[in-house]
């Protein structure tokens, strides 16, 4: 995979995801990832911005018996595909096989897509390409200004927050 430009990631609580999801996605619900690519004439230089929620993130990782440190991989894994161009609600499959094939090179565990049924999956259950409906894992509006969405997710916490820098 390449991608090349900075990545913000806010790790943040179920409450300011909630917040996101539903300011950019409509969808009144905490998630565990969001990405938000960058606008298209500044990704030589930034990339976008993930938030993952660790309260959720700590129950995936409970659910599929492995440490938070893998869990919060996998989808800051899965994000960074979203920031590369990615769609595994769009995408025939396309997504899923490169997660496995990434996952696979740094040793992680199981991907979202496949713990939801994702869309290979599904396409081979029913003959069509696309996303099971229900999926957990979203993607926000590339309407939305992503670095200001993060700033102003990180500036409203009420509890610690990590913000980091990815190049």
């Amino acid at each position: 995979m390449r991608l090349r430009g900075e990545v913000s990631v806010l790790l943040t609580t179920d409450r300011n995801m909630r917040r996101l999801n539903r300011q950019f996605r409509g969808k009144d619900k905490p998630t565990d990832v969001l990405s938000f690519p960058a606008d298209p004439l500044v990704q030589n230089q930034e990339r976008g911005d993930l938030a993952v929620s660790v309260p959720t993130a700590l129950r995936q990782a409970r659910e599929q018996g492995h440490a938070l440190a893998v869990e919060l991989k996998v989808l800051i894994l899965h994000g960074l595909l979203h920031l590369a161009g990615y769609d595994h609600e769009r995408d025939n499959g396309e997504m899923e096989q490169r997660e496995r094939v990434v996952r696979g090179r740094l040793g992680l565990p199981k991907g979202l897509i496949e713990r939801t049924g994702g869309p290979a999956i599904a396409a081979r259950k029913n003959g069509k390409g696309g996303a099971r409906k229900g999926s957990r894992v979203v993607r926000a509006s590339r309407n939305a200004v992503p670095s200001a969405a993060v700033a102003t997710a990180a500036s409203a916490q009420d509890d610690s927050h990590v913000r980091g820098r990815k190049g």
